[in-house]
């Protein structure tokens, strides 16, 4: 069984595959501070009834990468795949310096152009909201950064005297009436708008149109205030990407 772990700023999200079934995923924090025993020990309990035989780790934590790999290695008794830009993407790279590109960001393209038609834009919802592209001819040109929702909110209640913290929420309406409101329409509305505008400004540079794929926890809520849907959500194309990726790298 193939273990797979995308370390996020948040979050370690880990999938479990049985040939091309993902068959369990569990979520882990992204605690820098955690020893490896520590580590070492919710890895024997998530995955005890398993027989794990292989594991690829896409990170962007570096002070998590030697930490959970040794963990994973010292558990399984298996030597571990730590991606990066000089791995069999699948895809080619053609960014200014490909070893800026961060690891869910090589899986998500690899996984775009495996199973979507090109080209293809992926919105990947985590700490950031990132865009993720791969033009017509199977090349992974670059995408977009910008703050995600949970980090737009958090900065809000943190250099304001009287802006609370909020959750991320359904915005009512576009014109709060409430603090509450006015928050939600301007992270959650302006969000699904910034997006919107950045596919209609990515398919002009593209000069065609694109398929859109959305992954991460929020995909539903934002497309609810777009008028340009999502043409696939897909919550576990990253790690779908990193069992393609395994595939392709694996010399045993």
């Amino acid at each position: 069984m193939l273990l797979v772990a995308d370390i996020g700023n948040t979050s370690i999200n880990i999938g479990l595959f049985e040939d091309e079934a993902l068959v369990d995923q569990f979520r882990l924090a992204s605690d820098k501070d955690l020893p490896q025993e520590e580590y070492e020990v919710l890895l024997k309990s998530l995955c005890s009834k398993y027989d794990i035989d292989g594991c690829i780790i896409g990170s962007v934590v570096t002070e998590l990468n030697k930490k959970f790999k040794s963990s994973v290695d010292n558990v399984f008794k298996i030597n571990s795949l730590l991606l990066n830009s000089t791995f069999n993407t699948g895809v080619k790279l053609v960014l200014d310096n490909n070893n800026e590109a961060g690891a869910d960001r090589i899986a998500n393209a690899c996984a775009a152009y495996t199973l979507y038609n090109k080209p293809c834009i992926v919105v990947d919802f985590g700490t950031a909201t990132s865009f993720d592209i791969v033009n017509k001819d199977g090349k992974f040109i670059g995408g977009i950064i910008a703050p995600g929702l949970n980090l737009q909110l958090k900065v809000l209640n943190k250099f304001t005297s009287k802006l609370p913290h909020l959750d991320v929420a359904v915005s009512p309406f576009a014109i709060g009436s409430n603090t509450t409101d006015a928050i939600l329409s301007g992270v959650i509305r302006g969000s699904a708008c910034m997006i919107e505008g950045l596919i209609n400004q990515c398919e002009a540079e593209l000069k065609e149109k694109a398929i859109v794929v959305a992954t991460g926890g929020y995909s539903s809520i934002l497309e609810n205030y777009m008028t340009r849907k999502f043409d696939f959500i897909n919550p576990t194309l990253t790690l779908s990407g990193l069992r393609f990726l395994y595939m392709l790298n694996n010399n045993n």
